[in-house]
């Protein structure tokens, strides 16, 4: 395979204090590691790496230089790549047997495989919320979504907007205004559960994100083609279209500047790219990394290149495998989360950093397999990562883990026996159990991570308060939770793959998710009445309902037709009376 494909840089996040530097890692994204995500081949096979090949592209130690391979060992990857396309395109299916001495009974009953078709994801029906329930972050979320009395006391009913337009015009709310978290509340009520198709391309769609302001969103797919729409008022107008370069496999992440002129993007490459938004002429820009003796494999590392300086500035030997995410805590430029396939979240303090001897300021452990993703609540304090232990956990930084329960989680992970790329969840997996040490603050369970590295996010503070974690799903839904109960709210049924990334307004009640079935779906909320005929044939239709959790029913627009045709019926009777 040639070294071009070998070479990645994989996630990334902007700074927003100094708007001059951009973060990478160098690590797994998207099958290049045994228990990694999307692994290229020549010829554009799906190849999977030998196991503990650490995410390489080839059967070499970490480090070793890939240009030393035999012509065996490049037939021995034509034969991978063969079999690779064989199992995703369902000609070949894997069967796995028991192995003799295992003295962990890995490969017991408990291990066998259950089928994503036959049976969803089972949300857990009664989360443990003794810790959130102690936690700083209960009475934050509930005031700011309106859910808190002046008193500090949870209100006990939901708030109608009835009850708040009662008190805004009886005086009860000062200057006769809505506050935030009034608003919120209301906000809060009208979640998106309707889809109308944004777009629809003829490769598997890998990011969706919209901009610190909302007005722009920005698409990446396996084309390769950087998709910008305008987003203001309610439309999405495709008005410029970026050619990758350097691509491996697929753009796999894309950032916004925090001034919202650029976008960076990257792929299996050595190179961030920094492109513009505005402006007659085109930027860009690569911005080399530099990982030196590990060009030709996942080094585990993470990397800021400072864009003022057009230079790398600090590498940190981070993760023991692949590191999958790594974003900044809050707006400045100080403190970084990243995760990795060892299944450790870690907190790094740039000030107190060195190249030659980097230590985390702390390690969460938890997670009984690699992390996929990590979402930053903003405050420095919460995040948010989802796992191929098909679990999603809250964590608060201020609550960091023991060696020991860092040591059991390595544990878990390295007995993980199965390939999340194209198997599916063994039993054992799916059993609702803690790890001993887990210093999470909640546990999420009800989606599936599966194929891909799965996004997770908070939504928007503007409104719902981040009262809610949302994330993608295997089965090809948005699956949202209420962040304080673990209870799933709704679940946005409607795309035919996996819902690779999931990006919420920061101003108004819209989700677009973006799937591996090449469509790109926006969810609004709209009344039941006004979306869904029972008996209409909705099966090729660009429009899917989704399945609310909360929502009381309501009349369709048959009965409601029924009951109008009634009413004419008993007008011309009385005509004739």
């Amino acid at each position: 395979m040639g070294s071009r494909n070998s070479r990645r840089s994989r996630t990334m996040s902007t700074s927003s204090e100094t708007e001059t530097e951009v973060l990478g890692a160098q690590g797994g994204a998207d099958y290049p590691s045994a228990r990694g995500a999307d692994y290229p081949s020549p010829r554009g096979i799906d190849c999977p790496p030998p196991r503990g090949a650490g995410g390489s592209d080839c059967p070499t130690p970490r480090g070793a230089n890939s240009s030393t391979r035999t012509g065996s060992d490049e037939d021995q990857h034509d034969l991978q790549a063969i079999l690779a396309y064989l199992i995703r395109s369902g000609q070949v299916r894997i069967v796995t047997q028991h192995e003799e001495g295992d003295d962990d009974g890995e490969y017991s009953d408990d291990y066998e495989f259950c089928s994503s078709a036959s049976k969803p994801p089972q949300p857990d029906d009664n989360p443990d919320t003794s810790r959130i329930d102690v936690n700083d972050i209960k009475n934050q979320v509930l005031g700011d979504s309106g859910r808190l009395q002046k008193n500090g006391i949870m209100k006990k009913k939901q708030t109608t907007i009835v009850g708040l337009l009662q008190n805004r015009e009886i005086g009860r709310r000062g200057n006769q205004q809505f506050t935030c978290s009034d608003r919120r509340a209301i906000s809060c009520q009208y979640l998106p559960n309707y889809r109308t198709v944004i777009d629809n391309y003829y490769h598997k769609a890998f990011c969706g994100t919209y901009s610190k302001e909302g007005n722009i969103f920005l698409t990446a797919a396996q084309d390769p083609n950087l998709r910008i729409y305008n987003t203001e008022n309610g439309k999405f107008d495709k008005f410029k279209t970026i050619r990758a370069r350097d691509v491996g496999w697929s753009v796999l992440d894309t950032a916004f500047s925090p001034d919202g002129l650029y976008m960076a993007y990257s792929s299996w490459s050595d190179c961030i790219h920094l492109c513009n938004i505005y402006g007659e002429e085109d930027t860009h820009k690569s911005l080399h990394l530099f990982p030196g003796d590990h060009s030709f494999t996942n080094d585990g590392c993470l990397y800021i290149y400072d864009r003022h300086e057009d230079q790398r500035t600090l590498k940190i030997d981070a993760h023991e495998d692949d590191v999958n995410a790594v974003t900044f805590a809050d707006d400045s430029s100080h403190i970084l989360f990243s995760g990795g396939d060892d299944g450790l979240c870690k907190v790094w303090d740039r000030r107190t950093l060195r190249d030659d001897n980097p230590l985390p300021v702390g390690t969460l452990a938890g997670h009984c397999d690699g992390i996929t993703y990590i979402d930053p609540k903003g405050d420095a304090r919460y995040l948010l990562s989802n796992s191929k232990d098909q679990t999603m956990k809250l964590w608060d930084i201020r609550m960091f883990s023991s060696q020991c329960a860092i040591s059991n989680t390595k544990k878990a992970v390295s007995k993980q026996r199965w390939d999340y790329r194209w198997q599916q969840v063994p039993r054992k997996v799916q059993a609702k159990k803690t790890l001993e040490g887990d210093t999470s603050v909640m546990t999420y369970r009800g989606h599936s991570i599966l194929h891909t590295l799965i996004r997770c996010h908070f939504s928007p503070q503007y409104t719902t308060g981040q009262r809610y974690a949302y994330t993608g799903c295997a089965t090809g839904a948005v699956v949202i939770y209420d962040l304080l109960t673990g209870e799933i709210v709704t679940k946005l049924t409607g795309h035919k793959q996996c819902v690779r990334d999931v990006s919420w307004h920061p101003y108004e009640n819209t989700i677009v998710s973006t799937s591996w079935d090449g469509m790109i779906g926006k969810w609004e909320y709209r009344q039941e009445e006004d979306s869904e005929d029972e008996f209409s044939d909705t099966s090729d239709s660009d429009e899917s309902p989704s399945e609310d959790y909360n929502c009381p029913p309501r009349r369709s627009r048959r009965l409601a037709d029924k009951d109008r045709r009634q009413v004419e019926h008993f007008q011309r009777q009385a005509l004739f009376d």
